[in-house]
């Protein structure tokens, strides 16, 4: 069998999970494990069920999942791949396999995930909107859930404002739910990737979604959680991201608004109070420069002979908002020749304007 076939064939055993196959990969290989004789498997902790399926798999099931991964653009990402996202691999239940539609590459980049109720204000929905547009500038990818609501709302301006965005799924990426979020699924796949641990013709089921929320946030860096009631799946996702050791964000909002009572507990439990997308990128870097070092291999080279104009400027702007006349006096250079010298930057995509001042991106 080829690795693919192996990979799925242990993804397939009921009661494994990536903390669970981790510790059989101590003992071989996914195909040693599956040449081992029963009693061996047994020593082992395997079921007499579970070997029975890791050995034969349901074959219709089987090649289902690998004709999926033989079309265009869809892609299988195993837990020993070099390529699959170190963020992710890193928490305590690993997926074994991840199903991907689009760029498996923007699991490995920096991300930001975004979060929200279904049912999302006039508020929340432009709080969506205008967070999503200052993290895909300042080179974060937006995670989200592809849900109705906060959702939909940041993975739809992530695209607009011409960045990347992930959706991670709680059905098979062969049953795009919600079914409204199909066409915007394709652009995202264009743009992105959808990923779900779940094969392909897998249902959405109640509960898929917690195990959603836990690789939403293991992917990212950060979960920045608009709106949420009290009882809410947005709050699952936010302890996950406690649990992951994630910095974990909200928004406040009024002790009269049912919406904000979930984000108002959770600043009161110890999450940052966000007013602004600098909020969120003061607190982010040493988990973003642990994303960007690991995937040196899969992130898209720039060339090395490239020369970036105006180093004085550029030297004095980092990852933190730094006011203009600030590294004007830091540069002793006048105002309006600094402010000049930053629209170029911009423009060459090396720094970009958040609110109070300019941040450096990737590309500087």
């Amino acid at each position: 069998m080829s690795h693919q076939e192996d990979w799925l064939a242990l993804a397939a055993v009921p009661g494994l999970g990536g903390q669970r196959i981790d510790q059989l990969l101590q003992h071989g290989s996914v195909s040693e494990l599956r040449a081992m004789p029963e009693p061996m498997l047994l020593s082992l902790g395997l079921k007499a069920p579970q070997i029975a399926l890791l050995r034969r798999p349901k074959p219709e099931r089987l090649n289902e999942a690998l004709r999926w991964c033989e079309q265009e653009n869809q892609h299988l990402l195993v837990l020993t791949d070099p390529a699959y996202p170190r963020l992710l691999k890193e928490i305590s239940s690993p997926p074994p396999v991840l199903f991907i539609r689009g760029d498996p590459r923007w699991l490995s980049e920096p991300q930001l995930a975004i979060v929200g109720s279904r049912s999302a204000s006039l508020d929340g929905r432009e709080a969506a909107r205008d967070f999503a547009a200052a993290l895909v500038a300042a080179d974060y990818v937006v995670t989200s859930g592809l849900a109705l609501g906060v959702d939909g709302y940041a993975h739809h301006s992530a695209l607009k404002n011409g960045g990347a965005t992930v959706a991670v799924l709680g059905s098979g990426l062969g049953r795009i739910y919600p079914a409204a979020h199909r066409e915007l699924a394709s652009q995202i796949a264009a743009q992105g990737a959808l990923v779900s641990e779940f094969w392909p013709s897998e249902p959405p089921r109640p509960q898929h979604f917690p195990r959603r929320n836990r690789i939403i946030s293991g992917l990212s860096v950060g979960v920045l959680v608009v709106e949420a009631a009290l009882k809410s799946g947005s709050l699952i996702t936010a302890r996950y991201a406690l649990e992951q050791n994630r910095d974990v964000f909200a928004l406040p909002g009024s002790i009269y608004a049912p919406g904000s009572k979930g984000c108002n507990a959770l600043i009161k439990s110890g999450a940052k109070l966000v007013e602004s997308p600098v909020d969120i990128f003061e607190e982010v870097g040493i988990l973003t420069r642990c994303a960007k070092s690991s995937q040196l291999s899969v992130s898209l080279p720039h060339p090395e002979n490239e020369q970036l104009p105006f180093h004085a400027v550029l030297a004095n702007v980092g990852n933190e908002a730094t006011p203009v006349d600030v590294v004007a006096e830091r540069c002793a250079q006048p105002v309006h020749e600094v402010m000049t010298q930053l629209l170029e930057l911009e423009l060459q995509g090396v720094v970009t304007s958040v609110p109070g001042g300019y941040i450096r991106t990737r590309r500087g």
